[in-house]
């Protein structure tokens, strides 16, 4: 259900948006691989530094696919975060919406 206060973006700010979305995309997945990096060190004792490659016979079943829900889930809530950070911060600028 849509709010009754939003507004309904131009294409004008749709363009405008399309550079910073780029770059905020880059910055989270970047954030998002170190966060998940440093979480991966704490999770797994041992000395695996480094998160499971699916082909890497070292790691069981469980650690993969452990290690890539934590990676998509990390993934997914860093990049929903800096893009809403970030069409915020371009409504505060612009006065428009990007989205929709």
């Amino acid at each position: 259900m849509a709010r009754s206060t939003e507004k309904n973006p131009n294409k004008s700010a749709k363009i405008l948006y399309q550079p910073v979305g780029l770059v905020s995309s880059v910055i989270a997945g970047v954030v998002a691989g170190q966060i998940f990096k440093q979480i991966w060190k704490r999770a797994l004792p041992g000395d695996h530094d480094d998160p499971p490659e699916p082909l890497q016979s070292e790691y069981s079943w469980k650690e993969v696919v452990v290690g890539a829900l934590i990676q998509g889930a990390i993934f997914a809530a860093v990049k929903a975060a800096v893009s809403r950070g970030g069409a915020r911060a371009f409504e505060r600028w612009t006065g428009e919406w990007p989205g929709n």
